[in-house]
């Protein structure tokens, strides 16, 4: 036989070995098995944890240290007390072990704030420029603490004109300490001011270090609360945003930080800081955030001065993570005004009480005395979202029937959102009294925030629950409440 006919046979025979149709049976799907959900989260956290120890190993190898002020072995000392706040996990994994404050404080650094630059500097380039320094004044201060056992993150602003009694240079307010006298000492008056609360670590930020640190996030998205223009040419700083949610790169974000020329000037500017900083955590604390580590830190590396180590910032990091935007927590500090600004030097003046009482409730700082208000001195201002003014007139009347007498719509510019579920924010930082009014009206979730009207025990942003239920009530009872 030729081999063209034996290849013809095989190819004859492999094709008569084919099992017809009707011969095949369908063998049944096999059914999927599912995964477990703890499995999932088994997963996502090794993965987790695995980019945050590629990150730390990555940065350890690579960077050098954050610490751009030398301290005294005394003030060093100020800052080290709380030896234990930091540890590793079973997987050598950074990790935040016991509560630990830290200042942070948001340095201006134009020609004219920064002690170090002379009055040639400015007449060189012609403005008043913002430089590549941390010698100004602090524009923004705020203490954080992360606490591992309540998985709370609060954020406590303090405001920039604090009056304050300072040895050796009498009356001055609290944003002038730093460039003074460096990290230490204000942190040893922000201790002071706030009942001797300890503070183990220190940020100095720049706001050039701001600006392209949100660039480097790629951005934030916030919600511009209402039409912003502002120019000022001494300085080159133009800001022209609309009102309503956007997103917003570091340029555009620095100039709504930065913006006071309102009602409620530097307590109004707290109020946005905040909520970036708020909204800041909630968009970029991710695993893939964390892999980008070493990247962020290039950036903006020559912008910034902590005592915190590389494996403190990525415990910290991983903690804010792990416990999410709902155990996030801003704060003021309680105190008012001294005047209108317009006569004499505008002071901030620390209500001693609350402070004790805040320091009690977030920082675990002596007792805490806790005085059931009265409704009907309670001042609550609404703040109307829902877009029907007859509904809002309704729950002023409900609240005025239950014996909250001090019910106001507020008076600034519409918000402009449109929230579905109600918010009774707590704007001194007693949650019981927001829950309170939440439970009368049935609707809402109550938030400890700063976002409220300044001179208001409670805020409420009132969303299209309320409208939901109050048209609802009356379908039923042919009545309103």
């Amino acid at each position: 036989m030729s081999k063209v006919e034996v290849r013809k046979v095989d190819r004859q025979r492999r094709k008569s070995s084919k099992p017809s149709p009707q011969m095949v049976r369908r063998q049944p799907a096999k059914k999927r098995r599912k995964v477990p959900l703890w499995l999932w989260l088994g997963l996502g956290s090794i993965g987790a944890c695995s980019a945050a120890a590629g990150a730390f190993l990555a940065v350890s190898l690579t960077s050098a240290p954050l610490q751009q002020r030398a301290l005294s072995a005394a003030d060093a000392a100020f800052f080290n007390q709380n030896k234990e706040a930091f540890s590793r996990s079973l997987l050598q994994v950074p990790e935040v072990s016991k509560p630990v404050n830290i200042l942070l404080l948001g340095i201006k650094t134009n020609l004219s704030d920064v002690k170090t630059a002379s009055g040639n500097e400015q007449k060189k380039i012609g403005y008043n420029a913002e430089v590549d320094s941390l010698d100004g004044l602090s524009d923004t201060i705020m203490l954080l603490r992360f606490d591992p056992q309540t998985k709370r993150t609060v954020f406590l602003g303090i405001p920039r004109d604090t009056k304050i009694e300072r040895t050796g240079h009498g009356t001055e307010k609290i944003n002038a300490v730093d460039r003074e006298s460096g990290p230490a000492a204000a942190a040893k008056e922000v201790s002071k001011v706030l009942g001797g609360v300890a503070i183990d670590r220190y940020i100095r930020l720049n706001n050039k270090g701001v600006s392209k640190l949100i660039d480097e996030l790629g951005g934030v998205t916030v919600t511009v609360p209402k039409d912003i223009k502002y120019q000022d040419d001494s300085q080159h700083f133009y800001i022209n945003l609309k009102a309503g949610r956007q997103h917003l790169d570091g340029t555009k974000l620095l100039g709504l930080l930065r913006y006071r020329n309102d009602a409620n000037g530097d307590i109004g500017r707290m109020q946005r800081q905040q909520m970036v900083v708020k909204a800041l955590m909630e968009q970029t604390l991710n695993p893939m955030t964390i892999a980008r580590i070493p990247q962020l830190f290039s950036v903006i590396q020559s912008h910034v001065d902590t005592n915190l180590t590389v494996e403190e910032l990525l415990a910290l990091g991983s903690f804010s993570m792990q416990n999410g935007k709902s155990k996030m927590q801003m704060l003021m500090m309680p105190g008012d005004y001294n005047g209108d600004g317009k006569h004499g030097t505008s002071y901030w003046l620390p209500d001693e009480k609350g402070i004790q009482n805040m320091m009690a409730r977030y920082f675990d700082r002596g007792t805490l005395t806790l005085e059931q208000p009265k409704v009907e001195t309670l001042r609550v201002k609404i703040q109307d979202t829902s877009h029907f003014p007859d509904a809002t007139a309704r729950l002023i009347k409900r609240l005025n029937k239950a014996g909250y007498q001090n019910v106001h719509l507020d008076a600034a510019p519409k918000i402009k959102e449109d929230l579905a579920i109600s918010q009774f924010i707590a704007q001194k930082g007693n949650p019981e009294v927001a829950e309170g009014l939440s439970k009368i009206l049935g609707i809402g979730e109550t938030k400890v925030d700063s976002s409220g009207n300044l001179y208001s025990d409670v805020t409420i942003k009132l969303g299209r629950d309320w409208v939901e239920k109050e048209q609802a009530y009356k379908t039923v009872n042919q009545k309103d409440w």
